[in-house]
């Protein structure tokens, strides 16, 4: 590229200098015509000087060197002063001419060194060129060399080691895998302990918040009522002649009303906190009054059914208050009311689902949920129970269709439903109500439960733990939520005891039931003794 721009640059230069010389170029003079003789005889006739040429006007003038008009007729001094004025106009020409000359010359030269500089370059890019193309010879006869060389060196190895390619490959495929495997279960081990460090320590903070700000109080309920007599012989009164009386009150409550031997009080009993309450407010009524028998206490059983309704709603917008979940359908409030008289564990229903509701909301609140969702859904999760004696299936699933029924979201519905695992949680919601209800649930003091069926769960646990191979003993501690496996160390390594603990945690979660979580800790330990003598 170089080379044809220096060759167009000379041929430019070239014609500047031709055109540069034509316009310097001074005209030529004028000559006087040759003498012409016209004689009549065909000789010739010499035309004077100064006379005009046939056929040409008189008087023309004619042309000096430098191109000035020059009148014939002027006399001799006027031609002297055009020739002495046309001197210095070429001498100014001629210097002119020089020194383009000069500087065409320079430019000729430069190009030239131009020239040189670009070939003395291509000179260098084919010594280049050359120089790669012998190294990529030499490269290619070296890796030719180097490939006989190392299927020699196999060839030689699978001679000393009398094993092939593909079966070392084997060989080293099952080491890798055996390395790989353990590495796997190392970090594998080493995530789940950094997460459940996380989760533990985010899910203590998240339910110590929510717990210290909901302080509610728990009062361990029965199955049984309880009467105040203002003497005993008020009990002969209860009776009536030949036991009419209590047949009477059994008869429209539904409740057994005990009389024995304790002093100055009647036991109610019966699994229906409704029919226990009226029960109970129908005997009142009667003792207030001081007349008993069958009719009477038809009237005092009839005002104990509707006072207990207008209770049962009161306490069910109490309730709905409380929770502070906004307005429900009546029907909704009224289950809720009839929750109050129903116990589960020993803890009062309505009491535990207000709690929820409280706990639900902080604990969305904390994970960025649906609080007012999940609040509702805490308040409505067991509202089954108030139907479970009427309508067949879970609680769960019963308060769930009541609440679609009612006009409740599906979101609301759907963690009702889910609150037991009865149906798969889908929502953030669903698990929130699950949390509530296992923290409400698992409070000290909030459910009682009798030493037979505790010990019988510990009993339960130890005998599922104990069932696996390599275990050597099984201790179920903290009130049956830990779990703590000691397995036989030359029996069970360090990966085995990590896969041991998930498959004990997944029988338990299968094969019982429990309130809250159990913790399962496999225990290795390996112990070296001698004796110095």
């Amino acid at each position: 590229m170089e080379i044809l721009l220096a060759a167009l640059v000379s041929a430019a230069v070239s014609s500047v200098v031709v055109v540069l010389a034509l316009r310097s170029r001074p005209p030529q003079a004028v000559h006087p015509a040759p003498p012409v003789r016209d004689t009549p005889s065909g000789q010739t006739r010499t035309r004077p000087r100064g006379t005009p040429a046939a056929g040409g006007p008189r008087g023309s003038p004619e042309r000096t060197a430098s191109g000035h008009a020059v009148d014939p007729d002027a006399p001799a001094s006027t031609h002297a002063g055009a020739q002495e004025t046309a001197a210095p106009e070429q001498t100014h020409a001629l210097a002119d001419l020089v020194s383009r000359r000069d500087e065409l010359a320079r430019l000729e030269e430069r190009l030239r060194a131009k020239e040189q500089s670009v070939e003395s370059r291509l000179r260098e890019v084919d010594d280049r060129q050359r120089t790669l193309e012998d190294r990529g010879r030499n490269l290619e006869v070296n890796a030719a060399e180097l490939g006989e060389a190392r299927k020699e060196q196999i060839r030689e190895l699978e001679r000393v080691s009398g094993l092939s390619a593909g079966q070392a490959k084997q060989i080293l495929l099952r080491e890798l895998e055996d390395e790989l495997r353990h590495d796997s279960a190392r970090l594998i081990r080493q995530v789940e302990e950094e997460t459940r460090h996380s989760c533990d320590r985010r899910t203590r903070s998240i339910l110590a918040t929510c717990m210290q700000r909901v302080a509610g109080g728990h009062a361990v309920e029965t199955t049984v009522s309880t009467v105040e007599l203002k003497s005993d012989e008020l009990k002969g009164r209860i009776i009536g002649r030949e036991g009419r009386n209590i047949r009477a009150l059994e008869a429209l409550t539904g409740i057994d009303f005990i009389v024995d031997d304790t002093p100055g009080a009647v036991l109610l009993s019966g699994f229906d906190g409704v029919r226990r309450e009226v029960a109970r407010m129908t005997l009142e009524k009667l003792l207030g009054d001081g007349r008993i028998h069958p009719a009477r206490i038809e009237e005092a059983f009839t005002q104990a059914r509707s006072e207990i309704d207008r209770r049962i709603i009161e306490v069910g917008e109490k309730a709905v208050f409380e929770a502070n979940v906004g307005a429900l359908h009546p029907e909704l409030t009224k289950l809720l009311g009839r929750l109050h008289f129903r116990t589960s564990y020993g803890q009062n229903v309505l009491a535990h689902s207000i709690e929820c509701s409280h706990l639900g909301a902080l604990v969305a609140g904390e994970l960025g949920a649906n609080a007012k969702t999940a609040a509702r859904a805490c308040l409505l999760h067991d509202i089954g129970k108030a139907v479970s004696h009427e309508v067949e299936g879970p609680h769960a699933l019963v308060g769930g269709e009541l609440a679609r029924r009612r006009g409740e979201a599906e979101a609301v519905a759907h963690a009702m439903e889910a609150h037991h695992n009865e149906v798969e949680p889908q929502t953030i919601e669903a698990v929130i109500v699950q949390i509530a209800d296992a923290t409400s649930g698992a409070r000290p003091g909030a459910r009682g439960e009798s030493l037979e069926r505790y010990t019988t769960r510990l009993r339960d646990l130890e005998e599922l733990a104990t069932r696996h191979e390599g275990v050597e003993k099984v201790y179920a501690i903290h009130a049956g939520r830990e779990i703590r496996v000691i397995v036989k160390p030359e029996e069970v390594d360090d990966d085995a005891a990590v896969l041991l603990s998930r498959a004990i945690a997944q029988e338990v979660e299968k094969q019982l039931s429990y309130p809250g979580q159990i913790k399962v800790t496999v225990i290795r330990e390996s112990r070296s003794t001698d004796y110095a003598r």
